[in-house]
């Protein structure tokens, strides 16, 4: 008796599996279809796509005004850095924009006369000029958090002087 009573259970078992399985593929069909159907032009109407170049927006919107900010000229500007000289590059490091990425990349990766010191195990690099022991990059990874975590630029502005005085005393004559 036992037994019967077992097969009962793998019969119904094994429909309950077969009507699972057609449930469930009938349900990725489902998905698929809605998903890929409109890009093989099977859900639109006759059978047709409609014609790849159909433009969107054909007229401008009459409300919508090109502004600037800044002038075009300031925009296209070149700057030449010094890396001899005085300049110094602050890096101002926007959240979740690869900064950090970024940051590392400038004192790790870049090429230069002087590359930055990295030691292993410290998080900040040292970056010299060639020649003098002046910082020429002002960052997260060369001179740690000194404006306060995730400084804005006028923070920046305001402190960045300071700090590099209290770093560089010999550069106190000089303006950057």
């Amino acid at each position: 008796m036992w037994r019967r009573r077992a097969g009962g259970r793998i019969m119904v078992e094994r429909a309950s599996k077969f009507v699972l399985v057609v449930a469930g593929s009938a349900c990725f069909m489902l998905i698929l279809y809605q998903y890929a159907g409109p890009g093989l032009s099977l859900g639109a109407p006759g059978g047709r796509a409609p014609p790849d170049d159909l433009d969107l927006f054909p007229t401008p919107d009459p409300h919508y005004e090109k502004k600037y900010y800044f002038p075009v000229r300031e925009l296209e500007r070149s700057l030449r850095f010094d890396m001899k000289g005085d300049d110094v590059i602050v890096f101002l490091h926007i959240q979740k924009t690869g900064g950090t990425t970024f940051g590392r990349h400038l004192v790790q990766n870049v090429r230069l006369e002087v590359p930055c010191d990295c030691r292993p195990g410290q998080k900040k690099c040292t970056c010299y000029r060639p020649n003098r022991r002046e910082t020429w990059l002002f960052s997260r990874f060369s001179t740690g958090w000194s404006c306060g975590l995730h400084a804005d630029w006028t923070e920046l502005t305001n402190c960045v002087p300071g700090v590099l005085d209290r770093r560089d005393p010999a550069a106190l004559r000089t303006p950057r």
